[in-house]
C-alpha cells in the first residue's frame, strides 16, 4: 500500500482498539465528533469521511460496523484493481473483516491487525480461504506478469488441479507436481491458463540521452538492450538517471512504459560510482560533471553492472542487478507539484481526484484557512501556511520544496485555475533567472493540475441557472490590475449584455468600484436585474439572497462574496422552495419557431 492506513474510530466504546490498530499500523486516528475522545483529527460525518478517504485512495480502517463502511463507499465502487482497502473492525477488536481490496492489501492487513490484536481475520477470499494466499497478489518486489490469468489458474488449483513450482518459492505452497505453474524468472516466459509468470524486481535500467531526444529512440534502445540480455521488462525495479535529466520526456516515458519510477541522483553521486565504470568518459564529465550517466545510474542503486553502456544516437543505456528485489528505491524521485483547486470549502465540492493528489502529497502550502478547510484530509501532513498577500512567495516555495524531489500541493479555494495560483506557477517557470524566476530544479518538477468547483458554479448551482446563456467574470480588485482596464471591461461587459460574475468584488479598503459597476450596469439594463449574493458558499455560515441591481448595496458585500449579476433576460422565478435564478438559452424562441415552420408547411 502506497499511502498510510487511516484508522476511524467512530465511538468511544472503540475508541481504545483504534488507537491500538493505529499503533500497530504506525497509522492515524480520526474520531468521531462529540462520541471520541482521542484523535489526532476528528470529522462530523463518517459517511462523507470514509467516502472522501476512499476516494483519495487512502486505505480506510473502520473500528465500527462493517455496515457503516459498506454503505460509504458503495457509491463509489468500480473497478476492484484500483480501489483502496477498506476493512472494519469490532469493537472489541475480536474480528477483523476485508471488506474491499482483498487482494490489493486488505487481506494482508487485516491478518496483520487480527495477529496484533489476538482476534480473527474473517477472509473469504477464495484462494485465501483455500491456499492461504493470492497469486495475483505477489510479495513486494515481485511482479505478475499475466495478471489476467490468474483467476483461471486460482480456479484450477481450487478444482484440485495441484501446483508445480518452478523457480524460487515465493508463496510458500507446497509443490505437489499438479498442472498450475508458478513460474518465478528474471528471463520473459510465457503464461497462459494454467502458468503463472512472477518476475523479481531485481534490475535497474540507467539511462542517458541528449536534450529532447526522440522517446521512441530510447524506449528502441531499452527494449533491444533487455531483450539481448534475456532480462524481462517486469523484472526491472526503475529507471535511473541524473537529476539535470528529471523532465527529460523520453526518460519519463521509459519509465511509464515500464510501469517503474524514475529515480534520480546528482552528478556527486554517479560520479562516486566511476571507479566501477566500464566506460567512463571525460566527455561527459565536462557536460555534466560525471564520467558516465547511464552505468553510474544503473550502479548507484547497488547493485553490479550486468550490460554495459549501449548506446543510439541520442541516448545510452546499460543495466545493473541487485542481489534481492529492490523495494526501497534509491536516488529520489522527480518532484512534482500538484496545482489543485478544493471548491468553496465543503468536502463533498471536493473532486475526488483533488482528494487524491492531497492524500498522496508530502507537503502541503496554501493560505492557511483553504488548508483547514480540508478538515481530516489534512491531519498529520507537513504545511506551509502563507498569508494573504504573500501569493508569489507562496508558489515560489511550493516549486522549490518539489524542485527538492517532494510530492507538493499547492492548495487553492475553488479552481487554482481561476483567479487563483495556476497562472502564477506557470508565470514562474517561464521567468528566466535575471526575472527572478525559480531554480533549475523547479523548472524540472512534473506540474499537475486538478480542476475544483469554483465559486462561480457552486454560487450558480445555488441560484439555480443563471449562467444558461452567455456570461463573463470580472474581478474588481486593483492591486493586480489597472483600474482603467477594470473600468473598461465593465463597460464591454455591460454593452455586450453578459451574466456577470464579480470576483474580489470589496475589500476593507476597497470599497468604491462595486458601485461604479452597478451604475455601469445600470446604464444597460433594466433596474429590477437580478443579483444574488453569496456568501461562504459550501460552509455552515452560507448565506444566500437576492437583491435587484438598482437596490445593489456595497455594504453588504464582502470578500468572501460572490456576486452574480443576471443580463437583461434573466429572470427570478419564485418557486416552492424559494426564489431561484435564470438566464433562459432562447429554447422558447426556436420552438415557436418550429411551430410556426410546421404550421406554414401544413
Amino acid at each position: 500500500m502506497a499511502v498510510t492506513p487511516v484508522v476511524l474510530a467512530l465511538s468511544r466504546s472503540g475508541e481504545d482498539v483504534a488507537h491500538r490498530v493505529a499503533a500497530l499500523l504506525r497509522a492515524q486516528v480520526h474520531g468521531r465528533e462529540g462520541r471520541v475522545g482521542r484523535a489526532d483529527a476528528f470529522f462530523g460525518n463518517a459517511l462523507d469521511h470514509a467516502r472522501d478517504l476512499f476516494a483519495a485512495g487512502v486505505p480506510v480502517v473502520g473500528v465500527c460496523a462493517s455496515g457503516i463502511l459498506i454503505r460509504a463507499v458503495a457509491p463509489m465502487l468500480s473497478d476492484k484493481r484500483a480501489e483502496p482497502p477498506v476493512v472494519s473492525v469490532s469493537d472489541d477488536g475480536g474480528v477483523v473483516v476485508p471488506l474491499l481490496g482483498g487482494h490489493r492489501g486488505a487481506n494482508r492487513l487485516a491478518a496483520e491487525i487480527a495477529e496484533g490484536l489476538g482476534g480473527l481475520a474473517a477472509v473469504t477470499t477464495a484462494g485465501d480461504v483455500a491456499m492461504g494466499v493470492a497469486l495475483d497478489a505477489p510479495p513486494e518486489g515481485y511482479r505478475l506478469a499475466n495478471p489476467g490469468d490468474a483467476k483461471a489458474a486460482m480456479a484450477a488449483m481450487l478444482a484440485g488441479a495441484g501446483v508445480s513450482v518452478v523457480g524460487e518459492n515465493i508463496f510458500g505452497v507446497e509443490d505437489t507436481g499438479g498442472s498450475v505453474e508458478l513460474v518465478v524468472s528474471e528471463a520473459p516466459a510465457d503464461g497462459g491458463d494454467e502458468r503463472l509468470v512472477y518476475h523479481p524486481q531485481r534490475h535497474v535500467v540507467g539511462v542517458g540521452c541528449a536534450r529532447n531526444a526522440d522517446p521512441e529512440e530510447l524506449w528502441g534502445l531499452v527494449g533491444a538492450t533487455l531483450e539481448e540480455a534475456g532480462i524481462a521488462p517486469g523484472a526491472v525495479a526503475c529507471v535511473a538517471t541524473i537529476d539535470l535529466k528529471a523532465d527529460e520526456p523520453a526518460m519519463n516515458e521509459v519509465a511509464r512504459r515500464l510501469g517503474v519510477p524514475l529515480r534520480l541522483f546528482t552528478a556527486e553521486e554517479l560520479e562516486a560510482e566511476t571507479p566501477k565504470l566500464a566506460h567512463p568518459s571525460e566527455v561527459v564529465f565536462a557536460e555534466v560533471g560525471c564520467h558516465g550517466v547511464s552505468e553510474g545510474a544503473a550502479l548507484a542503486c547497488g547493485g553490479a553492472l550486468v550490460v554495459e553502456k549501449r548506446k543510439t544516437a541520442n541516448a545510452t543505456c546499460a543495466v545493473g542487478r541487485c542481489e534481492t528485489p529492490l523495494t526501497e528505491m534509491p536516488g529520489r524521485a522527480r518532484g512534482r507539484l500538484s496545482v489543485v483547486g478544493i471548491g468553496p470549502g465543503q468536502a463533498t465540492w471536493r473532486t475526488p481526484e483533488v482528494s487524491k493528489l492531497i492524500a498522496e502529497a508530502d507537503e502541503l502550502v496554501g493560505y492557511g484557512l483553504y488548508i483547514d478547510l480540508l478538515g481530516p484530509l489534512a491531519a498529520g501532513k507537513e504545511r506551509s501556511d502563507f498569508p494573504l498577500g504573500g501569493e508569489e512567495a507562496r508558489c515560489r516555495y511550493a516549486l522549490e520544496q518539489a524542485g527538492l524531489g517532494k510530492n507538493v500541493a499547492l492548495v487553492c479555494s475553488g479552481d487554482a485555475g481561476i483567479y487563483a495560483m495556476g497562472a502564477l506557477v506557470f508565470e514562474l517557470l517561464d521567468r528566466d533567472a535575471a526575472a527572478q524566476g525559480v531554480s533549475d530544479a523547479a523548472r524540472r518538477v512534473e506540474v499537475v493540475c486538478s480542476p475544483g468547483v469554483s465559486a462561480l458554479q457552486g454560487a450558480a448551482a445555488r441560484a439555480g441557472a443563471p449562467l444558461g446563456h452567455d456570461f463573463c467574470t470580472i474581478s474588481l480588485s486593483d492591486l493586480l490590475t489597472p483600474r482603467d482596464d477594470i473600468i473598461r471591461r465593465l463597460h464591454a461587459a455591460a454593452e455586450g449584455d453578459f451574466v456577470i460574475a464579480f470576483y474580489n468584488p470589496v475589500s476593507k479598503t476597497r470599497r468604491t468600484l462595486l458601485a461604479e459597476a452597478r451604475d455601469i450596469l445600470l446604464q444597460h439594463r433594466p433596474g429590477e436585474t437580478p443579483v444574488m449574493l453569496a456568501t461562504s458558499l459550501g460552509r455552515p455560515e452560507e448565506h444566500v439572497r437576492y437583491r435587484r441591481l438598482d437596490e445593489l448595496e456595497v455594504d453588504e458585500v464582502d470578500m468572501l462574496t460572490v456576486v452574480l449579476v443576471g443580463s437583461s433576460n434573466s429572470r427570478l422565478a419564485q418557486l416552492g422552495e424559494g426564489p431561484r435564478m435564470f438566464t433562459p438559452r432562447g429554447y422558447a424562441r426556436k420552438i415557436d419557431g418550429d411551430l410556426a415552420q410546421k404550421e406554414g408547411a401544413g
